[in-house]
Protein backbone atom coordinates (compact mmCIF):
# COMPACT_ATOMS: atom_id res chain seq x y z
CA UNK A 1 0.00 0.00 0.00
CA UNK A 2 2.83 2.40 0.92
CA UNK A 3 4.54 1.82 -2.45
CA UNK A 4 1.38 2.89 -4.29
CA UNK A 5 0.60 5.86 -2.02
CA UNK A 6 2.15 8.55 -4.31
CA UNK A 7 0.10 7.26 -7.27
CA UNK A 8 -3.07 7.22 -5.17
CA UNK A 9 -2.43 10.78 -3.97
CA UNK A 10 -1.79 11.94 -7.56
CA UNK A 11 -5.02 10.28 -8.70
CA UNK A 12 -7.01 11.92 -5.89
CA UNK A 13 -5.52 15.34 -6.70
CA UNK A 14 -6.37 14.94 -10.38
CA UNK A 15 -9.91 13.86 -9.60
CA UNK A 16 -10.38 16.78 -7.24
CA UNK A 17 -9.09 19.29 -9.80
CA UNK A 18 -11.24 17.82 -12.56
CA UNK A 19 -14.32 17.99 -10.36
CA UNK A 20 -13.54 21.57 -9.35
CA UNK A 21 -12.97 22.74 -12.92
CA UNK A 22 -15.68 20.76 -14.70
CA UNK A 23 -18.40 19.66 -12.29
CA UNK A 24 -18.45 21.67 -9.06
CA UNK A 25 -21.95 23.20 -8.57
CA UNK A 26 -20.87 26.84 -8.64
CA UNK A 27 -24.44 28.05 -9.18
CA UNK A 28 -25.47 31.53 -10.30
CA UNK A 29 -22.54 33.94 -10.22
CA UNK A 30 -21.92 37.51 -11.36
CA UNK A 31 -18.57 38.63 -12.75
CA UNK A 32 -17.90 42.34 -12.39
CA UNK A 33 -15.12 44.46 -13.88
CA UNK A 34 -14.77 48.27 -13.69
CA UNK A 35 -12.35 50.66 -15.32
CA UNK A 36 -12.03 54.42 -15.71
CA UNK A 37 -11.81 55.46 -19.35
CA UNK A 38 -10.51 58.85 -20.45
CA UNK A 39 -13.34 59.65 -22.85
CA UNK A 40 -16.72 61.33 -23.06
CA UNK A 41 -19.67 59.34 -21.74
CA UNK A 42 -21.50 59.78 -25.04
CA UNK A 43 -18.63 58.33 -27.07
CA UNK A 44 -18.26 55.33 -24.77
CA UNK A 45 -22.03 54.76 -24.82
CA UNK A 46 -22.09 54.61 -28.62
CA UNK A 47 -19.54 51.78 -28.38
CA UNK A 48 -20.79 49.68 -25.45
CA UNK A 49 -24.53 49.93 -26.16
CA UNK A 50 -25.57 47.34 -28.81
CA UNK A 51 -27.78 50.05 -30.37
CA UNK A 52 -24.94 52.58 -30.55
CA UNK A 53 -23.47 53.94 -33.76
CA UNK A 54 -20.10 52.37 -32.92
CA UNK A 55 -21.42 49.04 -31.59
CA UNK A 56 -19.27 47.20 -34.14
CA UNK A 57 -16.04 48.74 -32.82
CA UNK A 58 -14.57 45.40 -31.68
CA UNK A 59 -12.44 43.54 -34.23
CA UNK A 60 -14.54 40.38 -33.81
CA UNK A 61 -17.87 42.19 -34.42
CA UNK A 62 -18.57 42.39 -38.13
CA UNK A 63 -21.91 44.21 -37.85
CA UNK A 64 -24.56 45.32 -35.37
CA UNK A 65 -28.03 46.40 -36.48
CA UNK A 66 -31.33 47.12 -34.78
CA UNK A 67 -34.17 44.80 -35.81
CA UNK A 68 -37.69 46.12 -36.44
CA UNK A 69 -40.36 45.36 -33.84
CA UNK A 70 -41.87 46.56 -30.58
CA UNK A 71 -39.15 45.00 -28.44
CA UNK A 72 -35.66 46.47 -28.77
CA UNK A 73 -33.69 43.71 -30.48
CA UNK A 74 -30.24 43.80 -32.05
CA UNK A 75 -28.61 41.36 -34.46
CA UNK A 76 -24.84 41.10 -34.26
CA UNK A 77 -22.54 39.16 -36.58
CA UNK A 78 -19.16 37.97 -35.33
CA UNK A 79 -15.98 36.85 -37.03
CA UNK A 80 -16.00 33.65 -34.93
CA UNK A 81 -17.07 30.78 -37.16
CA UNK A 82 -19.89 28.30 -36.76
CA UNK A 83 -19.71 24.61 -37.73
CA UNK A 84 -20.08 25.45 -41.44
CA UNK A 85 -17.30 28.05 -41.35
CA UNK A 86 -19.76 30.97 -41.49
CA UNK A 87 -19.77 33.96 -39.12
CA UNK A 88 -21.82 33.42 -35.96
CA UNK A 89 -25.02 35.51 -35.82
CA UNK A 90 -26.58 36.37 -32.47
CA UNK A 91 -29.84 38.18 -31.62
CA UNK A 92 -30.01 40.20 -28.42
CA UNK A 93 -32.89 41.64 -26.41
CA UNK A 94 -31.72 45.01 -25.07
CA UNK A 95 -33.07 47.19 -22.24
CA UNK A 96 -31.62 50.71 -21.93
CA UNK A 97 -31.85 53.31 -19.16
CA UNK A 98 -30.78 56.96 -19.13
CA UNK A 99 -29.83 57.07 -22.78
CA UNK A 100 -29.77 60.89 -22.78
CA UNK A 101 -28.33 61.27 -19.29
CA UNK A 102 -24.93 62.97 -19.11
CA UNK A 103 -23.94 61.42 -15.79
CA UNK A 104 -25.15 57.79 -15.82
CA UNK A 105 -26.37 55.31 -18.42
CA UNK A 106 -26.79 51.57 -18.50
CA UNK A 107 -28.11 48.74 -20.63
CA UNK A 108 -28.90 45.09 -20.04
CA UNK A 109 -28.90 42.41 -22.69
CA UNK A 110 -29.81 38.77 -23.00
CA UNK A 111 -29.29 36.38 -25.91
CA UNK A 112 -32.42 35.32 -27.79
CA UNK A 113 -30.86 33.30 -30.61
CA UNK A 114 -27.42 32.03 -31.51
CA UNK A 115 -26.56 30.41 -34.85
CA UNK A 116 -23.99 28.10 -33.22
CA UNK A 117 -25.35 27.19 -29.77
CA UNK A 118 -28.64 25.85 -28.46
CA UNK A 119 -30.90 28.41 -26.74
CA UNK A 120 -30.55 26.50 -23.46
CA UNK A 121 -26.90 27.61 -23.26
CA UNK A 122 -27.99 31.24 -22.85
CA UNK A 123 -31.11 30.84 -20.68
CA UNK A 124 -29.45 32.14 -17.47
CA UNK A 125 -27.07 34.61 -19.11
CA UNK A 126 -27.48 38.35 -18.51
CA UNK A 127 -25.02 41.15 -19.23
CA UNK A 128 -25.10 44.71 -17.89
CA UNK A 129 -23.01 47.65 -19.04
CA UNK A 130 -23.03 50.72 -16.80
CA UNK A 131 -21.50 54.14 -17.39
CA UNK A 132 -21.00 56.78 -14.67
CA UNK A 133 -19.36 60.13 -15.40
CA UNK A 134 -16.22 60.91 -13.39
CA UNK A 135 -13.88 63.89 -13.07
CA UNK A 136 -11.23 62.29 -15.27
CA UNK A 137 -13.52 60.53 -17.75
CA UNK A 138 -16.16 57.83 -17.34
CA UNK A 139 -16.32 54.68 -15.21
CA UNK A 140 -17.39 51.63 -17.22
CA UNK A 141 -18.65 48.60 -15.29
CA UNK A 142 -19.23 45.29 -17.07
CA UNK A 143 -21.29 42.63 -15.32
CA UNK A 144 -22.08 39.13 -16.55
CA UNK A 145 -24.43 36.81 -14.68
CA UNK A 146 -24.83 33.14 -15.51
CA UNK A 147 -25.20 29.73 -13.92
CA UNK A 148 -21.99 27.72 -13.83
CA UNK A 149 -21.01 24.12 -13.27
CA UNK A 150 -17.27 24.02 -12.67
CA UNK A 151 -14.78 26.87 -12.44
CA UNK A 152 -13.26 26.49 -15.92
CA UNK A 153 -15.84 28.47 -17.90
CA UNK A 154 -16.19 31.06 -15.11
CA UNK A 155 -12.44 31.74 -15.29
CA UNK A 156 -12.58 31.88 -19.08
CA UNK A 157 -15.37 34.46 -19.00
CA UNK A 158 -13.44 36.63 -16.53
CA UNK A 159 -10.35 36.82 -18.73
CA UNK A 160 -12.53 37.40 -21.81
CA UNK A 161 -14.02 40.45 -20.04
CA UNK A 162 -10.52 41.74 -19.24
CA UNK A 163 -9.52 41.43 -22.88
CA UNK A 164 -12.66 43.24 -24.03
CA UNK A 165 -11.98 46.10 -21.63
CA UNK A 166 -8.36 46.37 -22.77
CA UNK A 167 -9.44 46.33 -26.44
CA UNK A 168 -11.96 49.12 -25.74
CA UNK A 169 -9.26 51.29 -24.17
CA UNK A 170 -7.11 50.72 -27.24
CA UNK A 171 -9.97 51.63 -29.59
CA UNK A 172 -10.78 54.83 -27.69
CA UNK A 173 -7.12 55.91 -27.84
CA UNK A 174 -6.24 54.90 -31.42
CA UNK A 175 -9.54 54.34 -33.22
CA UNK A 176 -8.49 50.77 -33.96
CA UNK A 177 -9.34 47.46 -32.31
CA UNK A 178 -6.64 44.84 -32.67
CA UNK A 179 -6.55 41.30 -31.28
CA UNK A 180 -5.35 41.28 -27.68
CA UNK A 181 -3.44 38.06 -27.16
CA UNK A 182 -3.33 37.04 -23.54
CA UNK A 183 0.03 36.21 -22.05
CA UNK A 184 -1.36 32.89 -20.80
CA UNK A 185 -1.55 31.51 -24.36
CA UNK A 186 1.94 32.68 -25.33
CA UNK A 187 4.15 29.72 -26.37
CA UNK A 188 6.81 30.66 -23.82
CA UNK A 189 4.21 30.74 -21.04
CA UNK A 190 2.88 27.35 -22.11
CA UNK A 191 6.41 25.96 -22.17
CA UNK A 192 6.87 27.34 -18.67
CA UNK A 193 3.64 25.70 -17.50
CA UNK A 194 4.81 22.38 -18.96
CA UNK A 195 8.05 22.76 -17.01
CA UNK A 196 6.14 23.59 -13.83
CA UNK A 197 3.95 20.52 -14.36
CA UNK A 198 7.07 18.36 -14.77
CA UNK A 199 8.49 19.64 -11.48
CA UNK A 200 5.16 19.18 -9.68
CA UNK A 201 4.96 15.57 -10.90
CA UNK A 202 8.56 14.78 -9.95
CA UNK A 203 7.93 14.09 -6.22
CA UNK A 204 5.25 11.52 -7.07
CA UNK A 205 7.85 9.42 -8.91
CA UNK A 206 10.64 9.95 -6.38
CA UNK A 207 13.01 12.91 -5.97
CA UNK A 208 15.88 11.31 -7.83
CA UNK A 209 17.19 11.07 -11.39
CA UNK A 210 14.87 8.17 -12.25
CA UNK A 211 11.83 10.06 -10.91
CA UNK A 212 12.78 13.15 -12.94
CA UNK A 213 13.09 11.03 -16.07
CA UNK A 214 9.59 9.60 -15.54
CA UNK A 215 8.15 13.06 -14.94
CA UNK A 216 9.79 14.43 -18.09
CA UNK A 217 8.58 11.45 -20.14
CA UNK A 218 5.01 11.87 -18.85
CA UNK A 219 5.04 15.53 -19.88
CA UNK A 220 6.38 14.50 -23.30
CA UNK A 221 3.60 11.90 -23.66
CA UNK A 222 0.97 14.52 -22.79
CA UNK A 223 2.35 16.93 -25.41
CA UNK A 224 2.42 14.19 -28.08
CA UNK A 225 -1.16 13.26 -27.19
CA UNK A 226 -2.39 16.84 -27.63
CA UNK A 227 -0.44 17.21 -30.87
CA UNK A 228 -2.52 14.32 -32.19
CA UNK A 229 -5.74 16.19 -31.38
CA UNK A 230 -4.35 19.36 -32.97
CA UNK A 231 -3.37 17.52 -36.17
CA UNK A 232 -6.92 16.18 -36.44
CA UNK A 233 -8.38 19.67 -36.03
CA UNK A 234 -6.11 20.92 -38.80
CA UNK A 235 -7.13 18.03 -41.06
CA UNK A 236 -10.79 19.07 -40.67
CA UNK A 237 -10.03 22.64 -41.70
CA UNK A 238 -9.77 24.46 -38.37
CA UNK A 239 -7.87 27.64 -39.19
CA UNK A 240 -6.70 28.22 -35.63
CA UNK A 241 -5.60 25.47 -33.26
CA UNK A 242 -3.89 25.87 -29.91
CA UNK A 243 -2.94 23.91 -26.83
CA UNK A 244 -3.36 24.98 -23.22
CA UNK A 245 -1.17 23.18 -20.68
CA UNK A 246 -2.66 22.72 -17.21
CA UNK A 247 -0.13 21.66 -14.54
CA UNK A 248 -0.88 18.23 -13.02
CA UNK A 249 -3.93 17.72 -15.29
CA UNK A 250 -2.21 17.69 -18.68
CA UNK A 251 -3.09 19.61 -21.82
CA UNK A 252 -6.17 20.73 -23.74
CA UNK A 253 -6.24 21.06 -27.53
CA UNK A 254 -8.69 23.71 -28.77
CA UNK A 255 -9.99 23.98 -32.32
CA UNK A 256 -11.02 27.11 -34.17
CA UNK A 257 -14.74 26.39 -34.65
CA UNK A 258 -17.52 24.04 -33.43
CA UNK A 259 -17.66 20.46 -34.71
CA UNK A 260 -19.54 19.93 -37.97
CA UNK A 261 -20.11 16.16 -37.97
CA UNK A 262 -20.10 13.15 -35.68
CA UNK A 263 -17.16 11.77 -37.66
CA UNK A 264 -15.21 14.94 -36.89
CA UNK A 265 -15.98 14.58 -33.16
CA UNK A 266 -14.89 10.93 -33.16
CA UNK A 267 -11.72 11.50 -35.18
CA UNK A 268 -10.54 14.54 -33.22
CA UNK A 269 -11.11 12.65 -29.95
CA UNK A 270 -9.44 9.47 -31.19
CA UNK A 271 -6.33 11.04 -32.71
CA UNK A 272 -4.83 11.97 -29.33
CA UNK A 273 -4.22 8.31 -28.55
CA UNK A 274 -4.34 7.32 -32.23
CA UNK A 275 -1.28 9.30 -33.29
CA UNK A 276 0.63 8.19 -30.19
CA UNK A 277 -0.15 4.57 -31.12
CA UNK A 278 2.08 4.90 -34.18
CA UNK A 279 5.03 5.40 -31.82
CA UNK A 280 4.52 2.01 -30.15
CA UNK A 281 6.00 -0.20 -32.93
CA UNK A 282 8.78 2.35 -33.48
CA UNK A 283 9.77 2.30 -29.79
CA UNK A 284 9.53 -1.52 -29.65
CA UNK A 285 11.74 -1.88 -32.72
CA UNK A 286 14.23 0.62 -31.31
CA UNK A 287 14.45 -1.27 -28.03
CA UNK A 288 14.83 -4.64 -29.77
CA UNK A 289 17.67 -3.16 -31.85
CA UNK A 290 19.53 -2.11 -28.71
CA UNK A 291 18.49 1.49 -28.90
CA UNK A 292 18.75 2.11 -25.16
CA UNK A 293 22.40 2.98 -25.68
CA UNK A 294 21.37 5.91 -27.85
CA UNK A 295 20.03 7.62 -24.73
CA UNK A 296 23.01 6.94 -22.51
CA UNK A 297 22.69 10.35 -20.87
CA UNK A 298 19.28 9.30 -19.47
CA UNK A 299 19.34 6.94 -16.47
CA UNK A 300 17.67 3.53 -16.66
CA UNK A 301 15.77 1.79 -19.47
CA UNK A 302 14.26 4.98 -20.86
CA UNK A 303 12.57 3.44 -23.92
CA UNK A 304 10.72 0.86 -21.83
CA UNK A 305 9.66 3.50 -19.32
CA UNK A 306 8.49 5.70 -22.20
CA UNK A 307 6.46 2.80 -23.61
CA UNK A 308 4.90 2.11 -20.22
CA UNK A 309 3.93 5.76 -19.65
CA UNK A 310 2.75 6.18 -23.26
CA UNK A 311 0.54 3.11 -23.04
CA UNK A 312 -0.86 3.82 -19.57
CA UNK A 313 -1.68 7.48 -20.20
CA UNK A 314 -3.39 6.87 -23.53
CA UNK A 315 -5.20 3.75 -22.34
CA UNK A 316 -6.70 5.75 -19.46
CA UNK A 317 -7.86 8.35 -21.99
CA UNK A 318 -9.52 5.60 -24.01
CA UNK A 319 -11.68 4.44 -21.11
CA UNK A 320 -15.37 4.57 -22.15
CA UNK A 321 -16.16 7.33 -19.67
CA UNK A 322 -18.04 10.55 -20.30
CA UNK A 323 -15.76 13.38 -21.49
CA UNK A 324 -12.82 10.96 -21.90
CA UNK A 325 -11.57 10.41 -25.47
CA UNK A 326 -12.79 6.82 -25.49
CA UNK A 327 -16.26 7.83 -24.36
CA UNK A 328 -16.42 10.57 -26.99
CA UNK A 329 -15.60 8.11 -29.78
CA UNK A 330 -17.98 5.42 -28.56
CA UNK A 331 -20.94 7.84 -28.32
CA UNK A 332 -20.50 8.81 -31.97
CA UNK A 333 -19.95 5.27 -33.30
CA UNK A 334 -22.76 3.55 -31.36
CA UNK A 335 -25.96 5.59 -31.56
CA UNK A 336 -28.32 3.24 -29.70
CA UNK A 337 -28.13 2.71 -25.95
CA UNK A 338 -27.74 -1.06 -26.21
CA UNK A 339 -24.94 -0.93 -28.79
CA UNK A 340 -23.19 1.79 -26.77
CA UNK A 341 -23.30 -0.38 -23.66
CA UNK A 342 -21.93 -3.35 -25.59
CA UNK A 343 -19.11 -1.30 -27.14
CA UNK A 344 -18.22 0.26 -23.79
CA UNK A 345 -18.24 -3.14 -22.08
CA UNK A 346 -15.84 -4.55 -24.67
CA UNK A 347 -13.34 -1.68 -24.25
CA UNK A 348 -13.57 -1.95 -20.47
CA UNK A 349 -13.09 -5.73 -20.63
CA UNK A 350 -9.96 -5.38 -22.78
CA UNK A 351 -8.46 -2.77 -20.44
CA UNK A 352 -9.22 -4.89 -17.37
CA UNK A 353 -7.65 -7.90 -19.12
CA UNK A 354 -4.50 -5.87 -19.75
CA UNK A 355 -4.39 -4.88 -16.08
CA UNK A 356 -4.81 -8.52 -15.03
CA UNK A 357 -2.13 -9.60 -17.52
CA UNK A 358 0.51 -7.30 -16.01
CA UNK A 359 -0.29 -8.51 -12.51
CA UNK A 360 -2.50 -5.82 -11.02
CA UNK A 361 -4.61 -7.26 -8.15
CA UNK A 362 -8.32 -7.68 -8.82
CA UNK A 363 -9.41 -5.32 -5.96
CA UNK A 364 -7.20 -2.58 -7.42
CA UNK A 365 -8.72 -3.05 -10.89
CA UNK A 366 -12.26 -2.92 -9.56
CA UNK A 367 -11.47 0.11 -7.39
CA UNK A 368 -9.98 1.92 -10.39
CA UNK A 369 -13.02 1.08 -12.50
CA UNK A 370 -15.33 2.42 -9.77
CA UNK A 371 -13.30 5.64 -9.49
CA UNK A 372 -13.42 6.37 -13.21
CA UNK A 373 -17.11 5.52 -13.38
CA UNK A 374 -17.74 8.02 -10.57
CA UNK A 375 -15.63 10.60 -12.38
CA UNK A 376 -17.63 10.04 -15.54
CA UNK A 377 -20.95 10.51 -13.75
CA UNK A 378 -19.96 13.78 -12.11
CA UNK A 379 -18.56 15.32 -15.31
CA UNK A 380 -21.62 14.97 -17.48
CA UNK A 381 -23.10 17.04 -20.25
CA UNK A 382 -21.53 19.69 -22.45
CA UNK A 383 -22.27 22.57 -24.75
CA UNK A 384 -25.14 21.60 -27.02
CA UNK A 385 -25.01 22.89 -30.62
CA UNK A 386 -28.02 24.63 -32.12
CA UNK A 387 -28.40 22.09 -34.93
CA UNK A 388 -27.73 18.34 -35.04
CA UNK A 389 -24.31 17.39 -36.33
CA UNK A 390 -24.04 15.52 -39.63
CA UNK A 391 -24.40 11.77 -39.15
CA UNK A 392 -21.66 9.26 -39.95
CA UNK A 393 -21.70 7.08 -42.99
CA UNK A 394 -21.36 3.32 -42.52
CA UNK A 395 -17.70 3.43 -43.60
CA UNK A 396 -16.92 6.31 -41.25
CA UNK A 397 -18.53 4.44 -38.37
CA UNK A 398 -16.53 1.32 -39.18
CA UNK A 399 -13.27 3.27 -39.49
CA UNK A 400 -13.80 5.09 -36.18
CA UNK A 401 -14.69 1.92 -34.32
CA UNK A 402 -11.74 0.01 -35.78
CA UNK A 403 -9.41 2.91 -34.95
CA UNK A 404 -10.57 2.96 -31.33
CA UNK A 405 -10.04 -0.75 -30.74
CA UNK A 406 -6.73 -0.68 -32.63
CA UNK A 407 -5.51 2.16 -30.39
CA UNK A 408 -6.60 0.22 -27.29
CA UNK A 409 -4.79 -2.89 -28.52
CA UNK A 410 -1.55 -1.07 -29.43
CA UNK A 411 -1.31 0.83 -26.15
CA UNK A 412 -2.20 -2.33 -24.24
CA UNK A 413 0.62 -4.14 -26.04
CA UNK A 414 3.00 -1.29 -25.11
CA UNK A 415 2.16 -1.77 -21.42
CA UNK A 416 2.54 -5.55 -21.54
CA UNK A 417 5.80 -5.36 -23.54
CA UNK A 418 7.33 -2.82 -21.15
CA UNK A 419 6.21 -4.47 -17.87
CA UNK A 420 7.39 -7.92 -18.99
CA UNK A 421 10.91 -6.54 -19.51
CA UNK A 422 11.00 -4.11 -16.62
CA UNK A 423 9.57 -6.37 -13.93
CA UNK A 424 9.64 -9.86 -15.47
Amino acid sequence: MTAHLPSIILLVINMGLLWLLMAAPIGRRTLRLSRTLRADIGAVWQAVAPTGASADWHHTTLSSRILPGAELRVEQTFSHLDRHGLPIVRQLAVTEQGTENTTARQCELRVLEDSALDDAFWKDFRERRKLVAADDGVVLTLEQTDRYRGLAFLIFRYFAMRREMKALEQWLETGKSLPVRGCFEHPLVQAGLASVSTLLLWPFFGLNAHGLMMSVLLTLVIVLHEFGHMAAYRAFGHKTVRMIFVPLLGGIAIGGRPYNSLFEVATCALMGAGMSAFLVPVAVALHDAGGEGMLGFVPGPSILVFLLILGAFNLLNLLPMNRFDGGQVLRQVFRSQNSLMAGSFLVTLVILAIGWRIGLPTPALLAGLAIFTLLSLMIRGGVKPRHRLDEMTAMQRLASGFGLYAAVALHGYAIIYATDRLFG
